[in-house]
């Protein structure tokens, strides 16, 4: 299947960008007549016959379309401090996308040690990822937020900080509830500050573990990512 990402689609003709012409006719060498898929990212699946395969605009007929191709059966949010080397986000947001993800905050935390973000590099990544595992939806990517402002707006029953203090001692599958959305907080690698995770319990954010092994920020981010497919798998009616 050879899967092209077209955001803007609209109508019954459709013309690649000078990339994607680029890739469609020189590296796949698709030609005339050839079957191609589009998806936008918004659970839009398109079926479409190359009519002009030009290196720069090559000229596509849409002739059959599926919405909500891929839908994840449930909501899953990471909000995650970025680790230093952008290297590990990256390959973090590349297996969440994967795994399945329908949206990723960047928190600014008090031990941050990165406060500066390539959003639009990550963005790139999860785009390949969708393309490569076949899914349908594009998650939302946000920007670096301060971890203040993004608790105040959380919803707090459904919000989960994992850390290493002595009283995250519940794990995820205690307090999941099937066909909710669910988002954990992921810290830096020195860990959320005594100050950010009283001020998360204070407006009614849990605490949860992930286990008894000390984790690396984007391990621990991916173990939350898998753990929340896995509990909807477990506790999805049959």
């Amino acid at each position: 299947m050879h899967l092209f990402y077209t955001p803007d689609i609209q109508g019954e003709i459709y013309t690649l960008s000078e990339e994607e012409s680029k890739h469609c006719t020189r590296v796949l060498r698709l030609n005339h007549g050839d079957t191609v898929y589009l998806i936008d990212g918004f659970g839009g699946m398109y079926t479409a016959i190359i009519q002009d395969a030009h290196q720069k605009r090559c000229q596509l007929q849409i002739i059959d379309k599926q919405m909500e191709y891929g839908k994840l059966p449930y909501v899953s949010h990471i909000a995650v401090a970025p680790t230093k080397n952008l290297d590990r986000m990256e390959w973090f947001v590349e297996k969440a996308v994967e795994i399945g993800i329908s949206e990723i905050t960047f928190l600014l935390c008090e031990h941050s040690e990165r406060r500066s973000l390539r959003l639009d590099r990550l963005e790139k990544i999860a785009v390949s990822a969708m393309k490569q595992s076949k899914k349908g939806y594009l998650p939302l990517l946000n920007d670096l937020t301060p971890f203040d402002r993004f608790i105040q707006k959380a919803v707090p029953e459904n919000t989960f900080i994992a850390h290493l203090e002595d009283d995250a001692t519940k794990s995820i599958k205690d307090y999941y509830k099937h066909g909710l959305p669910h988002c954990i907080m992921i810290g830096p690698e020195g860990d959320f500050s005594t100050e950010e995770i009283k001020a998360a319990y204070a407006v009614g954010i849990k605490p949860v573990t992930l286990g008894q092994s000390r984790l690396r920020t984007e391990t621990a981010a991916l173990v939350a990512c898998h753990t929340l497919s896995v509990l909807h798998d477990i506790y999805a009616p049959l």
